[in-house]
């Protein structure tokens, strides 16, 4: 290899082609990692030794007389060897590189320029400022602003005067939500600057998101603190009422109360204010295979209120003019004896879930609606267990 002093010397549009080469050799070589990984067991311990495999890694030039890729033979017009050039050298030619792609817009290539340049462990802390603040802007280019923020950090740990490292700061600070590092940072260049346009909007607009966080995050909090009690608000009620549930760990495993099916499922009984509880139910009608459901049932109602609510207008598969209030039967089935009971539609819906035979499933009430002594009605009951078909 030649010295820098010596280097060889290529055209801008050689240099684009290979650069623009380079940048689809790295998609490539990078896609062909991954797929290793996964196809042919790429040890994680080994990733070094992979990514050295590609020329703009290589740590060791090739041995005197060894074969070079085209890539290869480029990018040795691009690096300097290091037996005889000093740290300095090198990094400058790196950086030389990175302005380069920066200059033309090849982000990713500019920042691996100056990583490389950093990576010689130039000491003089000025210009490793410099260096940081540059990759910085090209991550801030490629949207990674994490990074960019990092590195402009750094340059301004080691130059605490760099403007351009304080407001890239800023900018990555607000972008990525860190409000407090954004205002503090924009206080910082408007205490030199008091008139800087782009520091006041920038601190303004930060300053309106983070009221405004701050609002959505009491709002959420609040939210959480009304849903815990009402919670705690149903549970207290349940266990005064003595409900009992199929699943035993019902009152201690909220998602037990919550019903499984689709038009309820966002449904769970709830107590309200006054403690009244607010069931999801569903009626099935075992002559039509079909169901009505109903999100929240007041226990307050009677069922004969239901009845009369549910067949206000008739009932479409109804084709015999059999489903009215006062023609009907209402049953519920205890699951766990396999027996069907009868509902008195007099009665509350509080007081029929209080039943010793009256069970509650996946957080729901389900009932049984028929028309008197017809014969859909015997064939239920003689039926020695009824599925409820709640799945």
């Amino acid at each position: 290899m030649e010295t820098c002093s010596k280097k060889t010397k290529i055209s801008d549009k050689e240099r684009l082609a290979l650069a623009a080469q380079l940048d689809k050799d790295l998609d490539q070589f990078i896609d062909s990692l991954e797929k290793r990984r996964y196809t042919e067991g790429w040890p994680e311990d080994r990733w070094e030794e992979e990514m050295a495999k590609h020329p703009f890694f290589m740590r060791k030039a090739p041995e005197p007389g060894e074969e070079l890729s085209p890539l290869m033979e480029g990018l040795q017009q691009l690096k300097y060897d290091p037996a005889e050039n000093t740290a300095q050298e090198l990094a400058e030619a790196y950086k030389d590189d990175g302005k380069f792609y920066m200059q033309h817009k090849i982000f990713r290539l500019a920042v691996l320029s100056y990583t490389e340049a950093l990576s010689f462990g130039v000491t003089d802390p000025e210009y490793k400022a410099v260096l940081y603040n540059n990759r910085s802007a090209a991550n801030y280019f490629l949207k990674n602003y994490r990074s960019a923020m990092i590195d402009a950090q750094k340059a301004l740990d080691l130059k605490p005067d760099y403007d351009k490292a304080l407001w890239r700061v800023a900018q990555c600070a607000g972008i990525l939500d860190k409000f407090d590092v954004c205002i503090e940072r924009c206080d910082e260049i408007l205490q030199k600057d008091p008139t800087n346009s782009l520091a006041l909007d920038l601190r303004k607009s930060t300053l309106a998101k983070k009221v405004a966080q701050e609002r959505d995050a009491r709002k959420v909090a609040q939210l959480e603190r009304r849903k815990q009690e009402q919670l705690e608000r149903t549970l207290d009620a349940l266990k005064k009422r003595e409900v009992q549930f199929e699943e035993r760990d019902a009152l201690t495993n909220e998602k037990r109360l919550k019903p499984r099916l689709a038009p309820l499922e966002d449904f769970m009984v709830k107590a309200d204010s006054n403690g009244v509880l607010h069931w999801p139910t569903v009626f099935c009608y075992p002559q039509f295979l079909s169901t009505d459901f109903q999100q929240q049932l007041s226990e307050e109602c009677t069922m004969e209120d239901v009845l009369i609510n549910l067949f206000e207008e008739p009932l479409e598969l109804d084709k015999e003019g059999e489903y009215f209030p006062h023609k009907l039967n209402v049953y519920y089935e205890n699951r766990l004896a396999g027996r069907v009971h009868k509902v008195d539609i007099k009665k509350a819906i509080k007081d029929i879930v209080r039943e010793k035979t009256f069970y509650v499933y996946d957080g729901t009430l389900a009932f049984f609606i028929l028309p008197k002594d017809s014969k859909y009605e015997t064939e239920f009951l003689n039926q020695t267990r009824v599925p409820l078909r709640l799945k």
